[in-house]
């Protein structure tokens, strides 16, 4: 299922469509599970588990860095480390937490 398609209301909460609300009458469907999947995404940051790989993976690597303006060599490969851990982990949590979620398709909806 496409992620424009879902109607969700919270991070796995389904929305019942035969009910009116209010709140939701102004937005599309595209727009409720867009708000959804940035809800799942907050709820995620904010876990121990999300912390302590962030923090791990700070402690691994911030004496890499000095308080220049210059983006040295080495920073890349860190970079796609953070990438590899860090958005993986948020991915599979929002496969998780969102049946059909689709990373591709959310994707699209940011540009």
């Amino acid at each position: 299922m496409d992620i424009q398609e879902r109607n969700l209301l919270g991070c796995g909460e389904m929305i019942d469509t035969d009910e009116e609300n209010i709140s939701l009458s102004h937005s599309s469907a595209a727009d409720s599970a867009f708000d959804a999947v940035i809800g799942c995404i907050e709820d995620i940051i904010m876990e121990e588990e999300f912390q302590q790989l962030q923090q791990s993976f700070m402690e691994k690597h911030y004496l890499e860095f000095d308080d220049s303006e210059e983006n040295k060599l080495s920073y890349t490969p860190i970079f796609n480390e953070y990438v590899d851990v860090l958005e993986k982990h948020l991915e599979q949590q929002l496969m998780e937490r969102i049946p059909g979620f689709n990373m591709n398709a959310f994707t699209k909806l940011l540009v």
